[in-house]
């Protein structure tokens, strides 16, 4: 695997390591668990993501998404490829003053992204007590809030889209919508059509609706 590794970062545009001491730096986040990775990849490009994703397929292990690792429960360890996308996945994109909506690449954090936002009357509500090191990336994935968000809503309230890259290196860009009967065959559609067939069985349905959580509490950690 070493070996593997190795060709594979001559490929990258970005750089990705495998030695002992980016293993021990990267096999713990906030959490109290360690696992040692095969190595930390930071890439720079969509191509370097797609050509992590294709390795990771071909080889059968995990891809461990990652940026300031604040996590408390364990999300960001692994025994596979950590992708650490804090050091060039940080651009804000583009900001619509008019709409209030900004564009931003994962690896850019929270508190950077309101001081952007500050001189247009803006701000992106949810304030964890990690807000000077957590990424937007990571906020979304753990459906982030913090004390204002009883008034402001949590990070699944404020996102609009969020452009991504498959398991097969398509990228699709998910926006909220109804599922409907699917015709097309890429990978995307092939998935929602598995959850559609899933979601119209009754005893499915019925299941959800008995062991979903309680609807009054507005943050479910996604993970």
């Amino acid at each position: 695997m070493k070996e593997k590794i190795a060709q594979l970062q001559k490929s990258l545009d970005g750089e990705l390591y495998s030695d002992s001491l980016h293993q021990m730096l990267y096999a713990t986040d906030a959490s109290v668990y360690r696992k040692l990775p095969l190595g930390v990849a930071f890439p720079k490009t969509d191509s370097d993501i797609k050509k992590l994703i294709a390795f990771a397929t071909s080889n059968k292990i995990g891809l461990i998404p990652r940026a300031a690792g604040t996590s408390l429960a364990g999300q960001c360890v692994g025994e596979g490829l950590v992708v650490d996308i804090s050091k060039y996945f940080t651009k804000i994109v583009s900001l619509d003053i008019e709409k209030k909506t900004v564009i931003v690449q994962p690896g850019v954090i929270r508190d950077e992204l309101n001081k952007y936002l500050k001189e247009y009357g803006l701000f992106f509500a949810p304030n964890t007590s990690t807000s000077n090191r957590c990424t937007i990336g990571g906020m979304v994935g753990n459906n982030s809030s913090g004390s204002t968000s009883i008034q402001y809503g949590v990070t699944r309230d404020k996102v609009l889209a969020i452009k991504t890259i498959l398991s097969d290196g398509s990228e699709y860009t998910f926006r909220n919508k109804a599922i409907n009967s699917i015709e097309e065959n890429d990978r995307f559609h092939n998935i929602e059509r598995q959850i559609f067939e899933m979601l119209s069985d009754k005893s499915f349905q019925k299941e959800i609706k008995t062991r979903f959580p309680d609807t009054s509490i507005h943050r479910r950690n996604t993970g």
